[in-house]
């Protein structure tokens, strides 16, 4: 009898559980193609102004979908850098897998801690991406949204530059979004116009408390911290992006970034 009861107990329990985690349905709804307009090729991003791929996953990990601002198809990799596909992937497991629903970690906070003498250093190399599963499929389908070839697969791996942003529902996390395909600096800021635009962005806080800035600029706590000079190791600090000629993206809450000395 008792084991029984353990036995409904365990089964109502995952029950719950599995009625509460977040599902890629939740992050898709939120999403309509025209943010790309409003996001990628903004001047206050810097960069160079190429085509992005950005890659939502949910709470486990799950790929949920794989757009490109460019459009799809085998010959993609003409128009944006290939190899930004996985690592948009790679920068959404690794926001995913290191932020909680009441502290946010995006990629470019790893940065520096991942550093030689860094109190993380090594942990890009913890989570590798599964090779055997992220070049799978037709070329045709890269990007394709919920038809490319990764979603629904779990692929790891762990950036540690700036573009990847957990995604928060009311306070909670429900998953992340990982964009690349520029520089960093760019990524980041093209990540987190995407992430407002998307109104999951009630990020509760992270290593940002306060901005230092004159007036006051909003933060959320995971922002990326340009680091202009000097050695960044140990800290949550990245380094300036030479190609966003150091201003841009501009400091505030429309890139997420704030630059120091």
């Amino acid at each position: 009898m008792k084991h029984k009861i353990m036995t409904c107990t365990l089964g109502l329990l995952a029950v719950a559980s599995s009625s509460a985690m977040a599902t890629c349905d939740q992050i898709i709804s939120k999403w309509n193609h025209s943010y790309f307009a409003a996001a990628v090729g903004v001047p206050d991003n810097g960069g160079y102004g190429l085509p992005m791929w950005l890659t939502a996953v949910d709470e486990t990990g799950k790929v949920c979908a794989i757009v490109n601002s460019h459009g799809s198809g085998a010959d993609i990799g003409n128009s944006s850098w290939l190899g930004s596909r996985v690592i948009s992937a790679q920068k959404a497991n690794t926001a995913n897998a290191f932020s909680l629903d009441a502290f946010s970690i995006s990629t470019s906070n790893l940065y520096g801690l991942t550093q030689p003498g860094g109190s993380l250093f090594g942990l890009q190399e913890s989570n590798p991406v599964n090779a055997t599963i992220a070049y799978l499929g037709s070329a045709d389908d890269f990007g394709t949204g919920t038809s490319d070839p990764l979603v629904g697969k779990r692929i790891g791996g762990v950036n540690v530059f700036g573009g990847g942003l957990a995604l928060y529902s009311a306070g909670i996390k429900i998953g992340a979004i990982g964009v690349s395909g520029d520089t960093s600096c760019t990524d980041h800021a093209v990540a987190w116009r995407l992430r407002f635009l998307m109104g999951l962005d009630s990020v509760p806080g992270g290593f940002v408390s306060d901005s230092g800035l004159t007036p006051f600029t909003p933060i959320k706590g995971d922002e990326m911290i340009i680091k202009l000079a000097g050695s960044v190791a140990n800290t949550y600090y990245q380094p300036s992006c030479a190609h966003n000629h150091i201003v841009n993206p501009t400091q505030g809450a429309a890139t997420g970034t704030i630059i120091i000395d």
